[in-house]
């Protein structure tokens, strides 16, 4: 088995998607860590080692723009990809402020987001063809 190259951080309340995330980007060779809140998130990325963060917009406590604002403090270049349900996307304008530039809408397409996370890890902008890309 070959060596992961990046590490994954899925931070979602729901045990569906952080499942289906699991064993879509671990198929693909990632490292890939749960949380199932911001703080939890937080502290494994004040552990160090995350190349991605996969973000739920919505979650109890912890809201992921609050989330979202601790990461930036904490590592302003990291990339997050925010996850949000339809008819949450006028919380995307404020994740635009804190420097998201893709999102992705529930229920998304598995292949968008994996993509979309290869795209940024390689640093290219992925094809605007795909929706939830800003700017």
């Amino acid at each position: 088995m070959s060596s992961c190259r990046y590490h994954l951080l899925v931070v979602d309340d729901q045990a569906g998607v952080r499942r289906m995330l699991l064993e879509a980007f671990s198929d693909d060779g990632f490292e890939v860590e749960l949380a199932v809140s911001g703080t939890e998130a937080l502290q494994k990325i004040r552990n160090g080692g995350i190349d991605l963060v996969l973000l739920d917009m919505k979650m109890p406590g912890m809201s992921g723009l609050d989330t979202l604002r601790e990461i930036r403090k904490l590592n302003p270049d990291l990339p997050v990809i925010m996850m949000t349900a339809y008819g949450e996307l006028e919380l995307v304008a404020e994740a635009r402020n804190l420097g998201i530039r893709h999102y992705v809408s529930k229920p998304f397409d598995l292949q968008e987001v994996r993509y979309l996370a290869r795209a940024l890890l390689a640093d290219k902008r992925p094809a605007r063809r795909y929706l939830g890309v800003i700017g």
